[in-house]
């Protein structure tokens, strides 16, 4: 047996969630196509199971692929780091609202490398923010840090390092740049900050 959230924390604040779209433009929607084309071509070569065995690992790379260059063309082809993304694009207009009014952010995303473009602007444009990936080493003060400042600060965690154990009630909204095959990994996600002791909507 178990017990729904709702059902233990009666006084925690709503949750709202909104799916923001983004339209692909110039060189990102060209390297997408081009990968899909090809993705395509090779479905179509599928004739059987025994074929389908054989390409699977092509096929899922493919995937991949198209879900990288939706978060930026840049970590399919390190030619491409220079083009726009629209999500990028999208998430910056809305760190820039956010900021304004004061909130602390969580980003999360399932790549490492989306993580390192993100705080590459954040650092140029000198916004406070921290990083949370496997290869950080003091978790505990990079959390610390997060949590009490009291300034507009936006966190990055990859899925895998900051999914799950956290407790950064600090913040009041949570992105996740690129969704998951798994919906229980992306509100164990939300949880970090939609949990007991947090006061104000999610």
């Amino acid at each position: 047996l178990r017990r729904a959230k709702s059902e233990v924390a009666l006084d925690l604040p709503p949750k709202t969630e909104e799916d923001v779209l983004c339209i692909m433009e110039g060189g990102q929607q060209q390297l997408y196509l081009q990968e899909l084309e090809r993705i395509q071509k090779v479905l179509l070569d599928v004739g059987n199971e025994d074929s389908l065995r054989r390409n699977s690992f092509i096929i899922l790379q493919g995937l991949m692929r198209l879900r990288q260059i939706c978060c930026h063309p840049g970590l399919v082809s390190p030619a491409a780091m220079k083009e726009e993304s629209a999500k990028l694009s999208a998430l910056f207009y809305l760190l820039d609202q956010l900021r304004d009014e004061g909130h602390k952010v969580l980003v999360f995303s399932q790549f490492v490398s989306m993580l390192n473009i993100i705080q590459e602007r954040l650092v140029a444009e000198d916004r406070p923010h921290v990083i949370l990936t496997g290869q950080t080493r003091d978790r505990q003060q990079v959390i610390d840090t997060f949590q009490s400042s009291k300034d507009p600060m936006v966190f990055l965690l990859s899925l895998k390092a900051g999914g799950s154990g956290l407790n950064l009630t600090s913040a009041s909204y949570v992105v996740l740049y690129d969704p998951w095959w798994n919906p229980a990994v992306e509100n164990q996600a939300i949880d970090r900050t939609h949990r007991i002791g947090q006061t104000r909507s999610v």
